[in-house]
């Protein structure tokens, strides 16, 4: 129960610190649409670094199943690191997302609330329009960066498993039978990379789209 208590007051001061940091921003001018398009910018790059990072451990999983075994207990160590690069840069991932979501809520409540606030039936239609086409955008992106996360976790369950395999097995027999999985990490990794590019490139059409409506 305590810790129930504690993970909630934990959510609830993490919300009021976003909400107290929106606030602060908007004093200087900086307002919510801004952040959220900044946060995707950001969540776009970390999910360029998180592809290079798994492309580096792919390369290096590939060179690893070629190996030359005076070289093995340096490849090993060398995967090893490329699969920590790469659990963090996932992790940076995700937390970009949540940012990204966080942000998007508190510009789409705000917004709904000042629809009640316009005297002009006109200026109202036209404001909600505009909020409902925004959401939809951000609904679309949101959903594509959510299912390249979901990609991420299997794909790095994999490579600790190789991972954990190789540290006590640094043998021929245990480059065989990482041999045998690799196809399918391969093609794992190959779509995930392609999941990715399609939420960078939904990230630059939503981007394009909140500049072009703020001119």
């Amino acid at each position: 129960m305590k810790r129930f208590t504690l993970a909630a007051a934990l959510c609830i001061s993490l919300a009021g610190c976003q909400t107290a940091y929106y606030s602060a921003m908007e004093k200087v001018g900086v307002h919510k649409r801004e952040i959220l398009v900044d946060r995707v910018e950001a969540t776009k790059e970390s999910q360029q670094e998180s592809q290079e990072e798994f492309q580096s451990a792919l390369e290096r999983l590939t060179k690893l199943i070629n190996f030359d075994e005076g070289e093995l207990q340096s490849a090993y160590e060398q995967l090893n690191d490329d699969y920590e690069s790469s659990l963090s840069a996932a992790n940076d991932v995700s937390g970009n997302i949540n940012k990204v979501e966080d942000v998007a809520e508190a510009l789409f409540s705000e917004w709904e609330d000042e629809l009640t606030q316009y005297s002009s039936a006109a200026l109202k239609r036209e404001s909600e329009k505009k909020l409902k086409q925004t959401q939809r955008q951000f609904n679309k992106l949101l959903r594509s960066m959510r299912s390249s996360e979901d990609k991420m976790q299997p794909v790095l369950s994999s490579l600790k498993d190789n991972v954990l395999y190789l540290k006590h097995n640094l043998n021929a027999q245990a480059i065989a039978a990482i041999r045998g999985e690799f196809k399918n990490l391969k093609s794992d990794i190959q779509s995930l990379i392609d999941d990715m590019n399609r939420s960078i490139a939904d990230s630059n059409t939503f981007i394009e789209q909140m500049n072009a409506s703020s001119t």
